[in-house]
């Protein structure tokens, strides 16, 4: 029975990225909490199942000339090492981290729940703001490696954040990157650093290949459908109930974590 449930699971959490185009670690990750998987264990698989997925779309991006290589550097040359390090860090300690992971992955949800509110506002934007075209724009490659570090620690912590909250990063960054620009280079960001991040966490014992083939089995159909149902079902609707169901579910990770027990 847990095999079907895994696939019930991908599907569902599928069908959601292909009618919004968010929602993969948001989702899954804490759904395969809620259900009784460890954290570690749902983590360190949502990642494996991140890279999977995201792959053929980079490719796809790829043969569109959609993806910046130069960011894609940029934000890997910070995030991969991150990842490493916090894996090295994470099989180091001698404690139970479980529910540490959870508060985080609590705080990463809320942020991304914001993001997705915000997105719209955000891919809005048609002009540099004078800030943007000044120290922003100035010192932007540091800054993208800067935040690159910054993802590579909490996409590692708590397999949330790759996705949403690296396009607003994008679209604050580099505010005349076209849209499809911006997601091709998320995806292809995304793809290396979840799969560093995965690896990392099969090394430490946190990978469950049933799982993760059940969760593959059910969600690259439904990703498919999903895309397009989405021309029939308008963003404005889905995307702030997708953002509400986000922070409702963070909100719990990070403050309720551990609860009764």
């Amino acid at each position: 029975m847990d095999i079907l449930f895994y696939i019930f699971a991908g599907a569902g959490v599928g069908l959601a990225v292909g009618l919004t185009g968010v929602g993969g670690g948001s989702l899954m990750t804490p759904l395969l909490i809620l259900s009784g998987v460890p954290e570690k264990i749902a983590i360190g698989t949502d990642l494996l199942y991140a890279a999977a997925t995201k792959t053929g779309a980079m490719h796809a991006h790829h043969r569109q000339g959609t993806i910046r290589w130069q960011i894609v550097l940029m934000l890997a040359a910070g995030s991969l090492p991150a990842s490493l390090i916090t894996s090295y860090i994470l099989n180091t300690w001698d404690f139970d981290y479980g529910p540490r992971l959870s508060n985080i992955l609590g705080v990463m949800l809320i942020l991304t729940g914001v993001v997705v509110f915000l997105k719209q506002r955000l891919q809005g934007e048609t002009s540099a703001t004078e800030l943007s075209v000044g120290w922003v724009h100035k010192h932007s490659k540091s800054i993208t490696f800067f935040a690159g570090i910054a993802l590579g620690v909490f996409v590692t912590l708590s397999s949330v954040g790759a996705g949403a909250f690296c396009a607003a990063l994008l679209l604050t960054l580099y505010p005349r990157l076209p849209a499809l620009h911006v997601v091709g280079t998320d995806i292809a960001h995304a793809v290396p650093l979840t799969l560093i991040a995965g690896i990392g966490h099969f090394f430490n014992d946190n990978i469950d290949f049933k799982l993760l083939g059940g969760l593959l089995i059910g969600s690259l159909p439904a990703v498919h459908l999903g895309s397009k149902a989405a021309a029939k079902v308008p963003n404005s609707i889905l995307q702030p109930i997708l953002a509400s169901l986000l922070i409702i579910i963070g909100i719990k990770f990070a403050f309720f974590a551990g609860a009764g027990h």
